[in-house]
């Protein structure tokens, strides 16, 4: 059967409810799933916690999500792009559980291969590691991380097919494919579906067997975080 589905509203619906835990691909605006954020903006759904490098900027992205209230914890490694995101933080609307970055890839990657914890250097003696147990391991101390495993993911390819196998393209792939992996239901959205088959094998990066749906993207939403430009030089004689 094919997993591509038009109407991503009816599709979602039920996927979602209140107090859910949602891990989101992308870095920035790179990569980042428009089309299924803006489906469960439009859900109303709220009291999410959002598991994500970052929520975007405002505006956009994840930052929809913030602007309509519907988020109220959050497992990000950064937030320096998104001033919505810093004052809801500051005023106390927000949870905010600052992870690593590394660690939290590492913790949704644990999720999706059934491991529930493992031990990293990264963070030991710092706030990062207050209230976590610890283990020494060849003379080194080691914070035990936990697993991430959220009730949806969602994720952005450039290619899939209707069995819902996924390729990245570039830096999009950033946390998309863990992303993918740590989801008990994962929704993708691709800029291009093909046939069964038509994937080069050697390719995928997602097996379709972490997919649950996948859906046409729209195209809208491919913003570039920050564009930096310089004048042309004038060459002479022109």
């Amino acid at each position: 059967m094919s997993k591509v589905v038009d109407d991503l509203g009816a599709a979602l619906a039920p996927h979602l409810f209140d107090g859910m835990t949602i891990a989101a691909g992308g870095f920035g605006l790179c990569g980042i799933p428009s089309d299924l954020i803006r489906a469960v903006k439009e859900s109303g759904v709220k009291d999410l916690t959002i598991v994500s490098n970052n929520l975007g900027v405002d505006g956009k992205g994840l930052g929809l999500l913030l602007e309509n209230h519907q988020i109220t914890k959050v497992l990000a490694s950064y937030v320096g792009e998104n001033k919505l995101f810093m004052q809801q933080f500051i005023d106390g609307e927000l949870d905010v559980e600052f992870v690593p970055q590394g660690t939290l890839a590492e913790r949704m990657r644990a999720g999706g291969s059934g491991i529930p914890a493992f031990y990293t250097a990264t963070g030991v003696g710092t706030v990062v590691a207050e209230g976590k147990p610890t283990a020494e391991f060849g003379g080194r101390t080691y914070v035990r991380e936990e697993a991430i495993v959220a009730d949806l993911a969602l994720v952005h390819a450039w290619r899939a097919d209707t069995d819902g196998n996924l390729v990245y393209r570039l830096t999009a792939r950033n946390f998309n494919p863990v992303v993918a992996s740590c989801g008990r239901v994962t929704f993708a959205e691709a800029e291009e579906i093909v046939g069964l088959g038509e994937l080069d094998p050697d390719h995928v990066v997602t097996p379709g067997v972490f997919v649950t749906a996948v859906h046409r993207f729209s195209g809208e939403g491919k913003d570039i975080e920050q564009r930096t430009v310089r004048p042309r030089p004038v060459r002479e004689g022109a």
